[in-house]
């Protein structure tokens, strides 16, 4: 069962429309009969300027408008709580909201308007009055890199800022071949389709808050400490996610606004960003500018690698991107350093969003090391064999299992790389010009903590229990499939249930971590309910496995069968546990496990791309892309197949179609919904496949499974880039690679071929 490419459990509730998300959910089900259920609207109002102070805010029309029921702003708020700036994770701190007059970026919360109807509260929203006090804003990072200072953590504290082995300067300069380039990256948005939503029921002292969140403790420590109330009177309820992409790692403005309006009111109330609004109040991946130098002999081999990156922050909270850390292990080079450096800019708080470190990190390594190749006349899949390492190059401990080379060399076979042109812009296919690219793929192992709670009813199905969210992931089929296997059951003998807060607690979906944690978690609670069955049978006289020895037990069909002798489940559980039997799995997260001191764990794979370029116009398209990934174990190849040409199309959109135009008056972002800020659709690749190199990393978890959610999108976008560039011979730094900056250059380049 396990790797099975099962369709999805959840499937068919998502299709025929019975799939209920945050803001599609009404107020019955938590409020007796007797109280009115009516549910109230929100609608958020936000800043028109980057930075300064409310003078003024006049809300007087706005109350005597039809139907508004209140306007909440920071001069009628309660007090909330303040961030705990040494939480280790940022998405458990309170979250205070139009808490002060201070206002920090463009689109910052400043007012909740709650009427009766959705559109009663729009039309109130546009009659609050606000005079602000500005001052001047910061808004690009180009001019403020000399501001640039030292990050006090990188998230999670799990890696250092900045290291260093060997002596870059000394070996960079002895290097025969030197690559020394600056690549600019923009703000980059999730935009999942459903947008950061949240109901409110409250019930007492007791609030019922479905929200659309990744963690659901998290959502919930949040809300608790931004309220100051115990956390137990909070029940989150978050049973489908629309997509999050890291913008959901946390709660937003919509929930603590939602809670704030449902509190005082008593009343259910519904709160949901709009497309504009999820741009202006949830955050960004930060904008960041990008040197690598890379030092290499006359055979290719690296002898100096340095990557520095600067990005923005804003001053309110710190956040730095993990950008360089990937560049730690890829590559063997005896001297190197990697830095990151934040500068404060009056926009939007940076965020975690798709990857957050190696899918901008990767992009500018891999350009970097296929400029290198080009410098020395060398094959790109060559150059990055020739430097593979044989242990961590920073934290010289061995690998657990990396396969890197046997992606690039399978991709090669596969995508037919020969067939690339060595000379830019030498191939032609009538106005089309032809090129190749690739990039080497890596994304750090997490392994958080998770709890998994494992029933087996009388009648011997199985309920599987986790506050663990799926996020459109797949993770109630894979957690299906793994419970199945474990239990020898059908998969239709198998229920999944998660996205409560009254489950047992995970650190739910995220970072690539999700999967790995819940089925550890799982696989170990099976093991505890394996071993109290076999040893309740082996004991039960009534049984055929009486006196059968337990360790020898396999629980297949639906039975448990020891030697020559079986019995159904249900008839052991109808015998020895007739009100059922459950017990709970824990994982073992990587900073208390030992392996992830003694191993370097990450996940692998080889990106490829073919693009074309219309010779008059610049016009950029995408013919193929294929991954070739080495994850560790597959729980279900179908959703994981899906996982990864998810992410490499968003690579691809990161290259070409995915740039924020910043105003220079005022900070907001005007290409803030999707008719503007373009994301990829499925015209824009013609053809995209991900396969695997099978594997069992026992060095990661005793099941030998590794996150893949984000692996797909490292290095594609550095594919992309480097094939325009083998189409054209023009190296664009500046993403993403549109038309304006590509043609000129593209002229230029016919122009002396």
């Amino acid at each position: 069962m396990i790797g099975d490419a099962v369709n999805r459990v959840d499937g068919p509730v998502k299709v025929t429309g019975q799939a209920t998300y945050a803001y599609e959910h009404q107020a019955r089900d938590h409020l007796p009969p007797a109280v009115p259920t009516r549910i109230l609207y929100g609608v958020v109002i936000t800043a028109t300027i980057a930075r300064g102070q409310i003078q003024t805010i006049d809300v007087s029309d706005a109350e005597q408008a039809p139907g508004v029921r209140a306007v909440l702003t920071h001069e009628n708020v309660p007090a909330q709580g303040v961030r705990d700036e040494s939480l280790p994770w940022p998405y458990w701190a309170a979250h205070p909201t139009i808490s002060s007059a201070e206002i920090h970026h463009y689109g910052d919360a400043v007012g909740l308007v709650v009427a009766t109807t959705l559109e009663q509260a729009q039309a109130a929203s546009r009659l609050v009055r606000i005079q602000y006090k500005a001052a001047a804003g910061r808004f690009d990072l180009r001019q403020r890199t000399a501001e640039a200072y030292v990050p006090a953590a990188l998230p999670g504290g799990i890696f250092p800022a900045d290291t260093a082995v060997g002596d870059f300067a000394t070996g960079f300069d002895t290097a025969a071949y030197k690559i020394d380039q600056h690549y600019a990256l923009p703000w980059y948005f999730a935009q999942p389709m459903e947008p950061n939503a949240c109901l409110v029921v409250p019930r007492g002292e007791d609030l019922f808050v479905y929200v659309s969140t990744q963690i659901v403790d998290a959502a919930r420590a949040s809300i608790a400490a931004t309220i100051q109330i115990d956390p137990e009177r909070i029940h989150v309820i978050c049973p489908y996610v629309g997509g999050a992409f890291g913008s959901k790692l946390r709660v937003h403005a919509e929930t603590i606004l939602a809670v704030l309006a449902a509190r005082q009111l008593n009343r259910p109330v519904k709160v949901a960003l709009t497309r504009r609004q999820i741009v202006d109040v949830v955050g960004a991946r930060p904008a960041s500018i990008q040197r690598v130098r890379l030092g290499a002999g006359n055979d290719g081999r690296l002898i100096a690698l340095a990557h520095e990156a600067i990005l923005h922050t804003n001053p309110e909270e710190e956040f730095a991107e993990p950008i360089a850390v990937s560049t730690r292990s890829l590559y063997a080079a005896p001297h190197r350093l990697t830095s990151h450096r934040l500068v404060q800019l009056d926009v939007l708080d940076g965020e975690d969003v798709r990857a957050p470190g190696e899918a901008s990190g990767l992009l500018a390594l891999e350009s970097a090391m296929d400029e290198l190749a080009h410098a020395l006349d060398l094959d790109p899949v060559e150059l990055r064999i020739r430097n593979e390492p044989k242990r961590d190059p920073e934290r010289d401990v061995p690998f657990s299992e990396r396969r890197l080379i046997e992606c690039l060399q399978q991709g090669a076979a596969r995508f037919g790389w020969t067939r690339r042109p060595n000379r830019p812009a030498s191939i032609r296919d009538g106005r089309w010009l032809i090129g190749y690219g690739v990039a080497a793929a890596t994304r750090v192992q997490p392994l958080m903590d998770a709890t998994v709670g494992v029933r087996i009813e009388p009648d011997g199905s199985a309920v599987v229990l986790s506050d663990m969210t799926d996020i459109g992931t797949g993770t109630y089929t894979i957690l299906t499939q793994l419970a199945a296997e474990e239990l020898g059951l059908p998969i239709q003998r198998v229920r999944v249930e998660l996205g409560r807060s009254d489950l047992p607690r995970s650190m739910g979906s995220g970072g690539s971590w999700g999967a790995a944690s819940a089925s550890l978690a799982l696989h170990n609670a099976c093991e505890n309910l394996r071993q109290t069955l076999a040893s309740t049978a082996s004991s039960d006289a009534r049984s055929p496995l009486h006196d059968t020895e337990p360790t020898a037990a396999v629980f297949s069909g639906g039975r448990l069968i020891a030697e020559a002798a079986s019995e159904p489940l249900a008839d052991i559980m109808a015998r020895n546990h007739p009100a059922g039997l459950e017990s709970d799995g824990d994982s073992v997260p990587m900073l208390a496990d030992p392996n992830y001191a003694n191993y370097s764990i990450a996940t692998y794979g080889a990106q490829f791309a073919e693009v074309r370029v219309d010779v008059d116009t610049a016009e950029i398209r995408v013919n193929r892309m294929l991954g070739v990934f080495a994850p560790g174990r597959i729980l279900n190849a179908k959703t994981a197949r899906s996982q990864l040409i998810g992410g490499m199309t968003f690579g691809m959109g990161m290259t070409l179609l995915e740039g924020t135009v910043p105003d220079p008056r005022t900070g907001a972002f005007v290409n803030a919904d999707l008719a503007e800020y373009l994301v990829p659709v499925h015209a824009d690749i013609a053809d995209i496949d991900a396969i695997f190199v099978d594997g069992f990393d026992d060095k990661a978890n005793a099941i030998g499974v590794k996150g893949l959610g984000e692996l797909g999108i490292c290095g594609s976008a550095a594919a992309v880039a480097n094939a325009v560039f083998n189409a054209t011979g023009v190296r664009i730094r500046e993403f993403p690679i549109t038309l304006e900056k590509l043609l000129p250059a593209l002229q230029d380049m016919l122009g002396t071929l």
